[in-house]
């Protein structure tokens, strides 16, 4: 009988040993189903973290170039304002006579150099001409015709008159320059 009981004991044990080590293989499986869970969790935060770092990164170089364009164009309206300015000076500098030069040289010579600083300062602000010449090839993209008319010894889409000077604000046209184009048939 003491053989049993001792049998019965370590059959116990046993079991209880087994029963211990079953719940810790329940353990480990559930920490590595939790183990699981928290790497899926991890990825997905990295994925939302790596989206959202591109994100900031879109963001901060649509800024920075909303902010050139606002630098470089954000004064177009005051440009195209001041474009008349330019047209009744330049023609009233092409419209005095020798006689007038001699008798107002000084007030002359005064709406020569603001005809100038006008010009230095549209440089200074990416301002450029678009000067045409007479000959040249009609560009829709730089000019804009007022008239077309047939001119003999000329080509069909020629240049034949400069109404108007146009200008570039860097690399936006302002306001093409107003021409008159040659219809010749050919």
């Amino acid at each position: 009988m003491a053989e049993r009981k001792e049998e019965d004991f370590l059959d116990d044990i046993a079991e209880a040993e087994a029963e211990e080590f079953a719940q810790s293989l329940d353990d480990l499986e559930d920490e590595a189903v939790e183990i699981d869970e928290l790497r899926a969790e991890r990825d997905q935060m990295k994925d939302r973290w790596m989206r959202a770092l591109a994100d900031a990164e879109n963001v901060r170089k649509r800024g920075e170039r909303t902010r050139r364009e606002a630098e470089q164009y954000g004064g177009s309206k005051l440009a195209r304002d001041m474009l008349p300015v330019f047209d009744n000076m330049k023609r009233a500098v092409e419209s005095i006579t020798e006689e007038q030069k001699e008798a107002s040289a000084a007030l002359i010579e005064g709406i020569e150099l603001t005809m100038r600083e006008l010009l230095n300062t549209f440089s200074k602000h990416g301002i450029e001409i678009v000067s045409p010449e007479v000959g040249d090839k009609f560009d829709p993209k730089m000019h804009e015709a007022m008239f077309e008319a047939p001119l003999p010894g000329t080509k069909t889409g020629e240049i034949i008159q400069v109404s108007a000077e146009g200008f570039m604000l860097h690399d936006r046209l302002l306001r093409p320059a107003k021409v008159g184009v040659s219809s010749n048939p050919n």
